[in-house]
């Protein structure tokens, strides 16, 4: 009994070490299936998903999933420091429990030293050094030391993991909610190129997409490095990291089959990289599995009738279409390079993906200032005579003119 308690404690150890290394110190997607982290996500996302889909109100519905984030990597941190204190405790117990205690009876059952085991891991652990329980052979001083390093090394871990996490989700963030004046909100690509429809907008729309470039690289470094931020959720209901991912998906793969125009080659650049942290996050909660084929792709998201719609709409913003027959051949092979595996991280997120038109919307408060702008009025001219009744007797400029010629 005391070896296999030496062998699980030695395990539980080794497994928490490793698979906070993995998590928070290899800039890497981690391995392995039977991961202390993966096994937890698991365990507690299924279960939480499926309370929240019976919630009706989408409002309640949102806030539910949006807390999860927060509030996993708490409980996560919490489930390392009790794997590590049983561990410990099952080696101390492997041992036989080398210590002086008072209270503990001369002839305790091996469950009250399992218990005195446990109190000594966790004092030890959380460096609170109690001095009430006392090692005894020097092999127990040893491990003492070990979990009290490994009690620190943990703490300052915490420590520095939760800024890392922070400040990754706050740039992300960032340029998301950008783009919901750029793109509507929730986004769509259609939107996104009916408001760079102005004279220079193709220049605007070339950085925007260079930007985001530059977002879905940041992206694929820090959400592949740290997966728990795919479940944090943005601050508004309407946007996501992931609408806003697609969005910009949609919005190349527009430029690059149906628009004619020099903004193609940077499409094309944004549409890799942003292809490319799609499809690696989706490798990192193994939802390969879960591709819908093309066919249902295509009906869902941009059935016939709404093709009409959106080059009908693009038309009237004066945008040059090919105008090929075969546009909408190129357009649904484009779409099922990234549109797969987009819809099945939306099902395991639960985040869903934008439209490809925007339904209109009575208050729009883009259009309202865009209609404000339009507007024409006529400047009140302005009588040069009464001009310096506006200015003050005692304002420097009323005398500059005095000055200078002498009066």
């Amino acid at each position: 009994m005391h070896v296999l308690a030496c062998i699980l404690g030695i395990f539980f150890c080794n497994g928490v070490v490793l698979d906070a290394f993995q998590t928070i110190i290899l800039p890497r997607r981690p391995s392995g299936r039977f991961r202390i982290t993966r096994l937890f996500y698991i365990v507690t996302w299924g279960p939480l998903t499926a309370i929240a889909a019976r919630v009706r109100d989408r409002r309640v519905r949102e806030q539910i999933y949006s807390i999860y984030g927060p509030v996993s990597l708490i409980l996560l941190l919490g489930l390392w420091a009790v794997i590590l204190i049983t561990g410990f405790a099952l080696i101390y117990f492997a041992a036989g429990t080398p210590f002086h205690d008072a209270v503990l009876l001369t002839h305790a059952t091996d469950l009250a030293r399992l218990r005195d085991d446990l109190y000594v891991s966790g004092t030890t652990l959380f460096t609170l050094g109690m001095g009430d329980v006392i090692p005894l052979t020097h092999l127990a001083r040893v491990v003492v030391v070990l979990e009290s390093g490994t009690g620190l090394g943990f703490v300052a871990l915490v420590i520095g993991y939760l800024p890392v996490i922070y400040q990754a989700f706050s740039r992300r963030e960032v340029s998301v909610a950008m783009l919901d004046g750029r793109a509507g909100s929730p986004p769509t690509a259609t939107e996104l190129l009916r408001r760079h429809g102005f004279e220079g907008g193709q220049e605007e729309l070339i950085t925007l997409l260079e930007e985001w470039e530059r977002w879905a690289a940041e992206i694929l470094e820090s959400h592949i490095s740290y997966p728990i931020l795919c479940y944090y959720r943005s601050q508004h209901d309407n946007q996501s990291w992931l609408s806003a991912l697609v969005a910009i998906l949609d919005a190349c793969a527009l430029l690059i089959t149906t628009i004619d125009g020099p903004t193609t080659r940077q499409a094309q650049l944004t549409f890799a990289m942003a292809r490319h942290a799609l499809i690696d996050l989706g490798h990192v909660f193994h939802v390969e599995g879960k591709l819908a084929p093309e066919s249902e792709i295509t009906d869902e998201r941009l059935p016939a009738e709404v093709f009409d719609r959106l080059c009908d709409a693009l038309g009237e913003m004066q945008m040059r279409l090919c105008g090929d027959p075969a546009t909408m051949r190129r357009l649904t092979a484009i779409r099922a390079m990234y549109e797969p595996h987009a819809l099945a991280l939306s099902n395991y997120l639960c985040m869903p993906l934008p439209l490809w038109i925007a339904e209109p919307k009575a208050g729009d408060a883009w259009k309202k200032v865009a209609d404000l702008r339009m507007k024409q009025s006529t400047p009140t001219p302005i009588d040069p005579l009464n001009a310096q009744r506006h200015v003050s007797s005692n304002s420097t400029a009323l005398n500059l003119h005095d000055e200078e010629h002498g009066f």
